[in-house]
């Protein structure tokens, strides 16, 4: 099977993308350049990748990333009440789907380390990844998560991102004013709420698990036309976009493209930088030539020790 059916183009044929990369945010003095500071271990960990065989190459995904004892931990921080657990979602809705074996072959290729950074699409949750809200029913009053702003505008400003969350369009407008500035806000290609995920009118009003299918997001126009390379053909897929979540269980049906952090439940002293190391991260996949497979070979993983600064940590 060639390498141009899985969503990106080869080197040698992808034409280098010109990127102006403004003043890093850094949130890692020792990376003041868009090149991530663990740059060297990556060169190491993707110059002699390991070849899989057909039946090593991909584990069945309920084993893999579905199990309970994989779930990002919450942080520490005021008590959460109890809720009622989420139903799944009706047929109308377009039930609990899984990977589709397209996308499973291509992430199951090696990973493919490029020589320059390219801009990617970001897809970042709002509640519980950059914010928590005490009162769900007042939106405007919520804890952001250290570095919350710090982050989101660095990726703005370098990236392309698309916010998407399960709450209701009018809450995540008003957490999207308190967080970005209207000048930020015409750079976000989407910004999609709970209208967003096809669930029926009954499926709406109920505390459904909703899922993030990617293919609904590269498919709106308004996203699609984002592309740096729209006008010769690009698209977005899963070889250039990350979604930054606190849900293992929303992406289900991409489960390669997730960059899974903890939940965050209003600590504002959280230990481990999550959202700096998830920073130097999303840097790594902009340098993957498709970033499902590397994704797959080296999934994120918040580091407890981690200090900015410390490019060793």
């Amino acid at each position: 099977m060639s390498a141009e059916g899985f969503g990106y183009i080869p080197l040698g044929i992808y034409p280098p993308v010109a990127l102006q990369i403004p003043p890093q945010t850094a949130f890692n003095p020792s990376a003041p350049t868009f090149i991530p500071a663990s740059g060297s271990q990556l060169q190491r960990r993707s110059a002699s990748p390991q070849v899989l065989t057909i039946s090593q190459r991909q584990e069945p995904i309920a084993n893999v990333l579905f199990r309970p004892d994989l779930s990002p931990s919450p942080t520490p921080g005021d008590a959460k009440a109890p809720r009622d657990a989420r139903s799944k979602p009706s047929a109308a809705s377009g039930g609990v789907p899984d990977p589709s074996p397209i996308y499973l072959a291509h992430a199951s290729l090696p990973p493919l380390l490029l020589p320059y950074p390219r801009k990617i699409l970001v897809v970042i949750d709002l509640n519980g990844t950059l914010v928590y809200r005490p009162n769900r029913k007042n939106p405007s009053s919520f804890i952001e998560r250290p570095h919350a702003r710090r982050f989101l505008s660095y990726c703005v400003e370098t990236f392309v991102v698309a916010i998407w969350s399960s709450a209701k369009p009018n809450n995540v407008r008003k957490m999207c004013d308190q967080l970005m500035t209207p000048e930020q806000q015409k750079k976000v290609v989407a910004i999609w709420g709970r209208d967003k995920f096809g669930l029926s009118g009954s499926d709406y009003k109920q505390r459904v698990q909703c899922y993030k299918r990617l293919s609904a997001l590269w498919s709106a126009p308004e996203v699609a036309r984002s592309h740096p390379n729209y006008a010769n053909g690009g698209r977005w897929s899963q070889a250039d976009t990350v979604l930054v979540d606190d849900s293992l269980e929303k992406a289900r049906s991409e489960p390669y493209n997730l960059i899974p952090i903890p939940e965050f439940m209003g600590d504002s002293n959280e230990p481990g930088f999550i959202l700096p190391q998830v920073h130097d991260y999303i840097n790594e996949c902009s340098l993957q030539a498709n970033i499902s497979t590397y994704i797959r070979v080296s999934p994120f993983q918040s580091k407890a020790n981690f200090m900015l600064g410390n490019p060793g940590a």
